[in-house]
């Protein structure tokens, strides 16, 4: 009989991100066939997870920005074609790689601090935090690499969720990067060192504006990849475009030319609508011409499209224009901060008081 050792709640959190350049070439069969390059950085919003280990022979997995819980017989595995599946997935995964398939009764609670379908890699994120987590509850040492792979391999193979490569690299490696993805699923991450009176310009030109359209990503993405696949002309020329423009963007930040920045930021952007038909629409195309016309240099949507955020540089003097401007109609925007650390988790004092199910909320 195997005696449960005692754990010490946890808590992680990962950076969720903005996608300067070269989204979309981190897809397969695109990345597997040409390579792919993507130039992101984080941004201080974050994925968060948190593990209270219990004594009840329950485990709760709870999503409090999408008010959903579930109580479950800690029991395992759990499917995960049902209820909140990037939790139960990543605990699956812990149980049995490295907890001898012996349940552990716990409360695991998230939150993102980004709307849902915002275009920051936030479910990635999310995944990258849980997988933190979970290494810090059970000791388990692994490279920023290693992590990032495990939640690619858990996202897009175990689950098939749809997207690409980037985001989960990100959210492990924090900060601004310059991405490669390879064949034989090959990834070369190369922090920029810029000066930093560059980033703090480039951040101080940043603003994010919400659509106010939430969308999910994934029907963009299967038409993107449904294109590579067909080998359609429109949307190959412009993936190629677009792996083109993350090296240029990457050499005009090194060269401290955020002009030139803002002119690839636009040229991405157009390239960008041109590989699926659904990436731009009436309203996003409204806050990018308004925007323009208040005196913003450029912008893109981030992310997949459809919705979410869309980020737009502007003379730093001049941006409070742009920003009123489009509060007067009604958009939220915001000012952008840069992070400079991945993935992180600690150890907390545990609270006395302990979480009962929510009344009303969903129970397995």
């Amino acid at each position: 009989m195997h005696t449960q050792r005692a754990f010490l709640p946890v808590r992680s959190r990962a950076p969720l991100r903005l996608g300067l350049a070269g989204g979309g070439t981190d897809l397969s069969p695109y990345c597997d066939m040409y390579g792919g390059s993507i130039l992101n950085v984080t941004i201080d919003r974050f994925a968060y997870a948190t593990i209270e280990p219990g004594d009840d022979r329950k485990v709760r997995f709870v999503a409090e920005d999408l008010g959903h819980e579930e109580v479950l017989d800690a029991d395992v595995p759990f499917d995960c074609n049902q209820g909140l599946r990037l939790h139960r997935a990543v605990y699956n995964h812990f149980i049995r790689t490295c907890n001898q398939n012996r349940p552990i009764p716990m409360t695991l609670t998230t939150w993102i601090e980004c709307p849902f379908g915002s275009g920051l890699g936030a479910s990635s994120a999310l995944v990258v935090a849980l997988i933190g987590a979970f290494q810090r509850l059970l000791n388990v040492s692994s490279s920023k690499k290693e992590t990032a792979a495990l939640a690619y391999t858990l996202e897009r193979e175990q689950l098939a969720l749809s997207g690409g490569r980037q985001d989960q690299y990100s959210a492990a490696f924090g900060g601004l990067n310059y991405m490669e993805f390879c064949s034989d699923n090959k990834v070369i991450v190369t922090p920029l060192s810029v000066d930093m009176r560059t980033v703090n310009e480039l951040e101080a030109s940043l603003l994010l504006c919400f659509t106010g359209v939430s969308r999910s990503s994934s029907s963009i993405i299967d038409t993107q990849i449904n294109a590579i696949r067909s080998n359609k002309a429109r949307t190959m020329e412009s993936m190629h475009i677009l792996k083109k423009n993350a090296l240029e963007m990457k050499l005009a930040l090194m060269d401290d030319d955020l002009e030139r920045l803002a002119r690839l930021l636009h040229d991405g952007w157009q390239a960008k609508k041109q590989t699926a038909a659904d990436i731009s629409n009436n309203v996003i195309d409204d806050i990018y011409s308004q925007a323009l016309d208040a005196g913003a240099w450029a912008g893109k949507i981030s992310g997949a499209g459809g919705g979410g955020f869309m980020m737009l540089l502007a003379d730093p003097v001049r941006k409070n224009r742009v920003l009123s401007l489009l509060q007067e109609k009604s958009y939220q925007v915001f000012n952008c901060h840069f992070t400079f650390s991945g993935l992180e988790s600690w150890n907390f004092t545990e609270t006395a008081t302990r979480r009962k199910p929510a009344a009303g909320r969903a129970v397995s």
